[in-house]
C-alpha cells in the first residue's frame, strides 16, 4: 500500500477547509442580508468588512483549484492519446 505524499494531502486539507469557508460564507450572506431587511445592521457590515481579505481569496481559490484539477483531467486522459498515435 503506497504511502500518501504529505504535501497532498495538506492540500487536500486546505482545499477541503476553503469549500466548508465559501459554504459558510454563502450561508453568512443571505442570513445577512435577511436580517438587513429586520433592520439588523451587523452582520451585513461584518461580512462586507470581510469580503476583501478572506471571502475573496477563497473564492479565488476555489476557483483556481477547479481550473487546474480539470486541466489536470484533460491532461492526463489525453496522454493514453498521444501514446496510441505516437505507435502508428
Amino acid at each position: 500500500m503506497n504511502n500518501p505524499n504529505p504535501l497532498k494531502l495538506w492540500l487536500d486539507r486546505l482545499l477541503v477547509a476553503n469549500v466548508f469557508l465559501v459554504i459558510l460564507a454563502a450561508m453568512w450572506f443571505l442570513g445577512a442580508v435577511a436580517l438587513e431587511t429586520r433592520q439588523v445592521h451587523g452582520p451585513l457590515s461584518l461580512f462586507q468588512r470581510l469580503w476583501e481579505p478572506l471571502f475573496t481569496p477563497a473564492i479565488g481559490l476555489l476557483m483556481a483549484a477547479a481550473l487546474i484539477s480539470a486541466g489536470w483531467g484533460w491532461w492526463q486522459r489525453r496522454g493514453p492519446l498521444l501514446n496510441r498515435d505516437s505507435k502508428n
